[in-house]
Order: structure tokens, then sequence, then C-alpha cells
């Protein structure tokens, strides 16, 4: 399964830069000369390309435009279908908590509009948590979650997802999960023993 992953990762990656070469001056070679040793092929290495090309000013930039999952350059990633990884996060022992959901909710969007059964069937499915304290999770999306947790007695968590300093603008630690959460995750998991 991880092998069928990366291979996946590494065929996106390069049909991403096939069609960002038809409108500028990529390869994919330059792509792997911004991938750190051990890392796993994704769109940050093809976006730091972009930066070092003079494209873009940062990774944001990047991916506000070319590398938005609705501009003209995206390609899906869709790998494995969300039930089955919350199910192989389960029997890995691990804790399945979703990483900032509804970044593309607006002020204006009406909570009855959002996703509440594709929530359910993730959460019927073994969904222990939601990454609800995020700069991406807007206030609306965030106000929805928590009641979601609240009523499934989920666990909430936080994070600054901070991708160092050549990374996004997120700031190391302005979002955190509260120790009643953390203790919740550690509890619940049981893969590996934890190191603190």
């Amino acid at each position: 399964m991880l092998g069928d992953t990366l291979t996946t990762r590494e065929a996106r990656g390069k049909s991403i830069v096939d069609r960002l070469a038809e409108d500028i001056d990529i390869t994919w070679e330059m792509v792997l000369g911004h991938l750190e040793e051990g890392a796993t092929i994704g769109r940050p290495a093809i976006a730091d390309t972009l930066v070092t090309m003079g494209l873009v000013q940062n990774r944001s930039a990047a991916f506000d435009y070319y590398l938005s999952t609705d501009g003209p350059y995206f390609v899906s990633h869709d790998t494995v279908d969300v039930v089955e990884a919350i199910e192989l996060i389960i029997k890995s022992g691990g804790v399945p908590v979703i990483a900032h959901p509804l970044t593309h909710v607006t002020e204006e969007t009406n909570s009855e509009d959002l996703p509440r059964e594709h929530f359910e069937l993730m959460i019927d499915a073994g969904l222990m948590g939601f990454e609800v304290f995020h700069r991406d999770v807007p206030e609306p999306a965030r106000n929805w979650l928590l009641d979601l947790a609240n009523k499934h007695e989920l666990i909430v968590t936080g994070s600054s997802d901070y991708h160092g300093i050549h990374g996004k603008p997120n700031r190391l630690g302005e979002n955190t999960t509260s120790s009643e959460m953390f203790e919740r995750i550690l509890s619940a998991g049981n893969g590996s023993q934890a190191l603190l």
C-alpha cells in the first residue's frame, strides 16, 4: 500500500510538472533538485522550484495559483478512499484526525450547505477527531466542526502547520492542542510507544 502511494505521488508530481511545462520552462529534474534527501515528492518541491524560477515570491503564492486545487495545473491525488484510510490508520494503531478540514468555507457559507453526511460517514468509520484550530479553517467552519465534535465526543486539535522558514507563513505554535486532547490521542493510539 505504501509503495503504491509513493508511486502514485511521483506520477502525480510528474503530471503536474508536465502540465506546467506547457506554459513555463520547468523540468522534472529542476523539481527533484528541491527535494530534501529521503523526502517523498509532493507539491512543496514544485512550489520551491517556482519560487527559485522567480515566478512567485513564496510557497503560498505558488499554491494560490499554480498549485491550487481549482487551478489549471491541478492533478487529483485520490489514491485511497477516505473510509479505507481511516480503517488503515486504526488497524495500524493510529488515531485518525482529519487535518484542517473545510478550508474552502467562506463567511457567507450556510451551515446547512456543509457536508454533514460526509463527515458522519467518516465518524461512523472511526474518525476520532478534527484539526479545528488552524489558520486556514475559517470561523464558520470552526464553529460547525466544534459542534459536530461535541456531538460525537471527538478529539479537537490545533496546529500551526509550520513548514519551516521556507514554507508557509504559518508561525510555529500559533495554534496548539490542549493537554486534555493530547492525552486522549495518547490513550487512543497503540501502534507504537509515544516518545515525549
